[in-house]
Formats: C-alpha cells, structure tokens, sequence
C-alpha cells in the first residue's frame, strides 16, 4: 500500500519530522508534558504540507488538467517570449501553504526544455512574481505539431525551494507527478492561441492538481 508523502521531501520529513518526535519523546521524559503537543503539532505540520494524495486523471483527446492545487489567480492572454514565442493563454495558480504542494504534468508529451531562472521573492499572489521571481520553466510537446504546453514553476514569499525532477528528453503522462514548490508558490500553464484551444478555467476557482480541467485542444 503507498504511503500518502511525497518523494519530494524525504529530507525535510526525516530532518523536521525526526526533530519534532525527538522533542517530544524528550519532553515527555523530563516531564515537561505541557510541551509535548507543540512538538506533535509541528510533526502534523511537516506530514500535512508534504501529503501525495491519489488523483482521478480525467480521460480525453485534447484536455489539460491544472499542474497544482490552488486557486486561479490569473486568466489571460500574454505574450511568450522565451518558449513558445507567440501570443498565449495564460492560467495561475495560487497555491498557499495548506495546499497539497506536488506538481503534476497537465498534458502528456515530451519534456522539450527545463530551465531554471534565478529571481525575487514576490508573494505568489502578486502579478509581479511572475516576471520578477525565481522560477523553473517546463516546456512539452505532445509531438502532434500544435499540442505545446509551457509549465512554470514560480517561487513566492516563503518557497525558497524548486524541485523539478524531469529533464529534457523525458516523457510525461497527464497528471504524472514532476516536482513540487516548498511552502507556498504559484503554478502557471501557457498555451498557445493559435493551437486552438478552449480556456475554461474561471477567476478565483478552486483546481486540484491533474484533475481538474483546465481547458481543451479543440
């Protein structure tokens, strides 16, 4: 049976994790009982922020699932000039400390580039992290000659860390886990316009990680 943590942070899970049982075990042994639940409830928190939960992957020709849990925060059309380089729709996501932090692929394709780019540390809700803040970019090509997606993993106010596990070359399924943003972060998806593609992510709604649908190739 999986067990519900993340991959990710096996570090911080043994690091925080040990400390916190440590310090509780020794609380309990000096009889300092009444700090005991400090330590259980910073265990609950590392367990809590580092959760894998399962997913139901939505079947269908075309779809691409959001790559994080959050809220949209933004839906536009931009211009894209270091990938795509051409004019795209937009989809960010919010993602805030108590959302499951594991990014994953909102389509299948190849893994065309991944490339990191060192920045600021906006709070992930303002537009200008995006442009200003530290991020990882993730380009796939579904290999049809119009499926490209652009994946960028944005640090915000308290992430200090990026983990992007694919590498150029690879192959992603949609909704295959590919990294996460620790504490707090924003997740966006651009897509070309002239692939034809239907937005259907609204403003401030609700998206789970390679779940829900983001839009459509038509």
């Amino acid at each position: 049976m999986r067990i519900p943590l993340t991959e990710y942070g096996v570090r911080e899970l043994l690091l925080f994790g040990g400390c916190s049982v440590a310090g509780g075990v020794a609380a309990g042994a000096l009889g300092w009982w009444f700090v005991t639940p400090v330590f259980l409830l910073a265990l609950a928190f590392v367990l809590w922020f580092f959760r894998d939960p399962s997913r139901r992957i939505p079947d269908g020709a075309g779809l691409v699932v959001s790559p994080a849990d959050g809220k949209v925060v933004e839906v536009s059309d931009v211009d894209e000039p270091r990938f795509l380089k051409t004019a795209s729709h937009k989809i960010a996501i919010f993602m805030s400390p108590l959302n499951v932090h594991v990014n994953r692929a909102p389509c299948a394709g190849a893994v065309e580039a991944v490339e990191h780019r060192p920045g600021r540390f906006h709070n992930a809700e303002n537009p200008a992290a995006s442009c200003e803040n530290e991020c990882v970019a993730m380009l796939l090509d579904g290999g049809d000659g119009r499926t490209r997606v652009l994946v960028r993993q944005v640090a915000g106010v308290l992430a200090r860390r990026i983990v992007c596990a694919a590498a150029a070359g690879e192959r992603l399924e949609r909704g295959q886990r590919f990294g996460m943003i620790k504490i707090g972060s924003r997740a966006e998806v651009y897509v070309p316009v002239e692939a034809g593609f239907e937005v259907q992510a609204r403003l401030g709604q609700r998206v789970k990680a390679g779940e829900t649908v983001l839009g459509r190739f038509l």
